[in-house]
């Protein structure tokens, strides 16, 4: 699995990173909503196949995600785990689009994929956290 990453700061979009994995590019943009979160996952033939809300509950500090999947699609488990991991990790409410579509896919290439999806949640995590610690000190300076 060949994996390069680009990271970008685009304007009105909070994050970007895309990844070449196997035959397509996948896309991760990210983009805040008043103190809440709005991420895409895209790729192939971009589209919308699934669609979660993910929430974090301050009195149990638990995160919990809900989904919608289009029918014949079957990008739920990346909506729902990306959603779930953003809203645990920023505190926030989430939504988490996601539809990469490639014709003729492999089990390795889905696997692939999924691996690839999951390294780009924990890449804006890492980004998020790192802003957080920025402003928290910038703060300090004040």
């Amino acid at each position: 699995m060949k994996l390069i990453s680009k990271v970008e700061n685009r304007g009105r979009d909070l994050f970007h990173i895309k990844r070449k994995v196997g035959k397509i590019e996948i896309v991760l943009d990210a983009k805040k909503i008043g103190q809440d979160f709005l991420l895409t996952l895209t790729g192939g033939e971009e589209h919308v196949g699934a669609v979660a809300v993910g929430h974090f509950d301050e009195k149990s500090q638990r995160a919990s995600s809900s989904v919608i999947t289009m029918p014949g699609h079957r990008e739920e488990h990346l909506a729902l785990h990306g959603a779930r991991q953003v809203s645990r990790a920023t505190k926030k409410a989430s939504v988490f689009v996601a539809g990469i579509h490639q014709d003729d896919i492999s089990p390795e290439e889905i696997k692939d994929i999924v691996s690839a999806a999951g390294e780009m949640v924990e890449s804006f995590i890492a980004f998020y956290e790192n802003e957080n610690e920025l402003a928290g000190q910038d703060k300090g300076l004040k």
